[in-house]
């Protein structure tokens, strides 16, 4: 038996390295390409790259549209790195904590032509690192050579293309008995994706039917709003009234889905905080920061239940789009049940902005 990594562990190995400030090299027959996240990019790092040639940083086109970047193409812009540019400037032109202080970034230019294939594949990686999404790029013929003797994971191109957007199979590890203040017929299973990263998890309260409607909530984590009580968003009073009305029906399942932030992770929600401190709303933060409104993968959710048996559920939501999303992913929604709680003036502000922006019923 092959004690070589698969292509999906090589994956996992190259996300790590790029949260450490490792490069990672990508390879396409005999070229290639070694990319670093911006984030993590040190000058030393940045002298290296430079004595192999002329890096470029890929931005996606929301991150471009507030640096005034060219846009050529389609869904990321490859930025010219000046020859005096220091690593403090890519991290100013990757980050906008500071772009009201310093609007000016450029003047920018961006590449026009040829090959965007290594960059588009820098910046996945580099989300889903939970990482800004933005890297360094630098083209290379000998690159799979570069990897070997700088003993850097080497990643081909389209392996890491064919799984950029495959959802990683669920493999369930364990499932105990939890009594809760809602209900002593609790129990959680755990279940973890192949590809090494974040665990999700089900709280199931009673025997609810597998054959009829099951009342379920899909969870996003919220490390502020769920364990620190956070008044900034209405997710902590959300799912203790999912659960009470859980406690209730005497039945149902609870998806606690480990896409904090939206699926940006919690530095990078922290981020988007700071931006909203400067005036921004919650969708114009994700922007400036190289996001969507949403990056989270919402077919978590569905597998889980299909897993757990479940074909119709009951869905606690006000946001009519997990209702198609989960009908479009192979489960039947048979009812949206509202779950209207936790306003407050200080997140007043924010629900109106997911109401109006991201369609919730509020």
């Amino acid at each position: 038996m092959p004690l070589n990594p698969s292509p999906v562990e090589t994956i996992a190995r190259a996300r790590a390295d790029l949260r450490m400030g490792v490069p990672v090299v990508l390879t396409d027959r005999a070229a290639g390409a070694i990319v670093i996240a911006a984030e993590t990019l040190t000058p030393a790092r940045l002298a290296d790259l430079r004595g192999l040639g002329a890096p470029v940083l890929a931005v996606t086109a929301r991150r471009a549209a507030t640096l005034k970047a060219r846009v050529y193409d389609g869904d990321l812009a490859r930025i010219e790195v000046p020859q005096d540019a220091d690593a403090d400037w890519i991290a100013a032109v990757a980050d906008p904590a500071d772009d009201l202080a310093r609007p000016m970034k450029g003047p920018l230019t961006t590449a026009r032509g040829g090959e965007a294939r290594y960059a588009r594949a820098a910046i996945a990686l580099a989300k889903a690192s939970r990482l800004l999404p933005a890297a360094l790029v630098l083209e290379l013929n000998d690159a799979a050579a570069l990897a070997r003797d700088h003993a850097l994971t080497q990643v081909a191109l389209a392996d890491a293309e064919a799984l950029a957007d495959v959802l990683s199979p669920l493999h369930s590890i364990i499932s105990a008995r939890v009594p809760l203040e809602v209900s002593e017929a609790g129990r959680l299973h755990v279940f973890r994706p192949e590809d090494g990263a974040e665990e999700h998890y089900a709280v199931e309260i009673g025997r609810p039917d597998r054959s009829a409607p099951v009342l379920a909530r899909l969870h996003s984590a919220c490390f502020t709003g769920d364990l620190m009580g956070s008044l900034k968003c209405d997710c902590g009073p959300q799912l203790r009234a999912a659960l009470a009305r859980m406690g209730e029906n005497g039945s149902g399942v609870l998806l606690y889905l480990s896409q904090e932030g939206r699926g940006i992770g919690l530095a990078n929600k922290m981020r988007a905080y700071s931006l909203q401190d400067q005036g921004f709303d919650t969708v114009e933060a994700n922007h400036r920061l190289g996001f969507e409104d949403d990056e989270r993968d919402f077919r978590i959710g569905a597998d889980i239940l299909r897993r757990m048996g479940f074909s119709q559920v009951r869905l606690l939501t006000n946001n009519p789009a997990k209702v198609d999303m989960m009908n479009a992913y192979g489960l039947t929604v048979t009812e949206r049940v509202p779950l209207k709680v936790g306003l407050n003036p200080l997140n007043a502000r924010y629900l109106d902005t997911k109401a109006k922006k991201s369609g919730h019923i509020l």
